[in-house]
């Protein structure tokens, strides 16, 4: 089993960076592929991006403004968010997965959530 906690949430403007952290307990974390969702009010919770090894995967809308990176040592993961617009608010959730997937029905380790508002 894998526990997950998320930190660094916050409110920001139009154009910021903002770093989300996702701290794991549990053992053989580096096996785990590593996902960050996201869920607007009124919206199904969405892939951001995952990671597994040295390998990423990013939504498209993320693409080329996230980074996602992982550290086995720490059991941390880290998602690194720059030029924010006002379409990224939303909860944030890392997860854990066996698998290599994007896809949420996937992953069976969730934590409590982020949220992330950016004011335009």
């Amino acid at each position: 089993q894998v526990q997950l906690v998320e930190s660094g949430g916050g409110l920001v403007q139009d154009g910021d960076s903002l770093r989300l952290s996702c701290a794991a307990s549990g053992q053989r974390f580096s096996s785990y592929s590593i996902g960050w969702f996201r869920q607007a009010p009124g919206k199904e919770r969405e892939f951001v991006a995952a990671i597994v090894g040295g390998v990423t995967s990013y939504a498209d809308s993320v693409k080329f403004r996230f980074t996602i990176s992982r550290d086995d040592m720490k059991n941390t993961v880290s998602l690194q968010m720059n030029s924010l617009m006002s379409e990224d608010t939303a909860v944030y959730y890392c997860a854990a997965s066996r698998r290599w997937t994007r896809n949420r029905s996937d992953y069976a380790y969730w934590g409590q959530g982020t949220q992330v508002t950016v004011s335009s």
